[in-house]
């Protein structure tokens, strides 16, 4: 079995690959970062490093790399004769991702068993995402293409921290993992992935984790930058902070309670072993790469404004939403190019104008006020 994962990154090695590699599959790197791809084809295996109670090592083998913006008839062959294809690549690079695999497509003999794909990402529904643009690529050609081809949604969840110097192409992450695989698109033969749980309905899956453990962690960030604090772990440890944290969550999971029916119980427990996963101290994490990208984060479908927007919808209280974005608001990082961005804009545009430019909220939205607030106050903050 072979499977071919687009984004060697940390994610790439210390979680979806090592996944794969467990299930036995050959596993192909496709990356477009050549010190990367170089450094990868001079080891014959790499480990991973789990950090915090529980952890183990896992020595990786059985892989290799291409460059696929050097070699992409390389990668489109090995997709021609892959069982599964993966991404961890961010969804604003599937664009980029979907050519490749549908040129395998068109090379794959139709008698082979349908191509398994599955991106990885932190958004709701990205492997449709992908998809989409896979037929947008192929134009005419979709429709004899489609039967190669099965795609699944997937729910990812693994905390890979920013790594030491000199670890080469070993990861240090922590021990808690989650890949939840959507079952049906698979009939009777889904991909052997050991770890990874297979559910009929995914949608509850990918928000409780977007909605619990994305917010979580960026919440966290914000207010940790705000107060002048570096680590994930050392933010959780203000009570301040922490408790801004928790009233977040609690709104997120009054949305999952009264969308999806989930046990209110249940998901106090998961909000425990979440805030417990994010006070890892070994987990070398910081405010400044779990904040990065305020803009995207800040955006109509993202951690804070999608499930914010659901909740007003609702009548639900969204208060620890919306000074979370208060604090995403004074994000200020000269190294991140959309804080830089972010900081411009607030300058540069009124209130309603940035709120409904970043947020893509109508100003009738019951949410829209409540952030055209926070970023007047803002405003104000900059002399704006």
């Amino acid at each position: 079995m072979k499977a071919v994962h687009f984004g060697a990154g940390n994610i790439g090695r210390g979680f979806v690959g090592l996944l794969l590699h467990e299930g036995g599959y050959d596993l192909v790197f496709s990356d477009v970062a050549a010190p990367l791809v170089d450094a990868i084809n001079a080891v014959d295996s790499y480990t991973v490093h789990e950090v915090g109670e529980g952890g183990r090592d896992t020595v990786v083998t059985g892989f290799r790399a291409i460059n696929s913006a050097e070699h992409p008839d390389e990668v489109i062959d090995e997709i021609a004769s892959a069982n599964v294809v993966t991404t961890a690549v961010g969804p604003t690079i599937l664009k980029f991702v979907a050519p490749h695999i549908v040129a395998g497509l068109a090379l794959r003999d139709p008698s082979s068993p349908p191509l398994q794909i599955m991106a990885c990402e932190n958004a709701i529904n990205a492997t449709d995402v992908l998809r989409d643009l896979m037929k947008d690529s192929a134009g005419d050609a979709w429709e004899a293409l489609t039967a190669r081809a099965v795609f699944a949604n997937t729910a990812v969840d693994r905390i890979v921290p920013a790594q030491p110097e000199g670890a080469g192409v070993d990861v240090t992450v922590e021990p808690f993992y989650e890949w939840a695989i959507e079952r049906p698109p698979f009939g009777d033969e889904p991909p052997v992935i050991p770890g990874a749980h297979f559910v009929d309905d995914l949608a509850p899956y990918i928000e409780r984790k977007l909605f619990t453990v994305n917010t979580g962690h960026a919440t966290t960030a914000y207010f940790g930058a705000q107060a002048g604090i570096d680590t994930i772990a050392a933010a959780l440890a203000d009570e301040a902070i922490a408790a801004r944290v928790a009233a977040a969550l609690e709104e997120t999971s009054a949305l999952l309670e009264a969308k999806h029916g989930l046990d209110a119980a249940d998901l106090a427990s998961y909000r425990a072993t979440i805030l417990g996963r994010f006070r890892n101290a070994a987990l070398p994490d910081t405010v400044w790469r779990v904040g990065r990208q305020p803009l995207r984060k800040l955006s109509r479908h993202e951690r804070f404004v999608g499930p914010a927007a659901e909740a007003a919808e609702r009548g639900l209280s969204v208060e620890a939403l919306v000074a979370a974005v208060g604090a995403l608001l004074a994000f200020d990082d000269a190294e991140d190019p959309q804080s830089v961005d972010l900081q411009r804009m607030l300058r540069e545009q009124d209130a309603a104008t940035f709120t409904e430019t970043t947020t893509g909220l109508e100003p009738q939205h019951p949410l829209f006020a409540k952030i055209a607030a926070v970023v007047e106050a803002r405003q104000a903050a900059l002399g704006v």
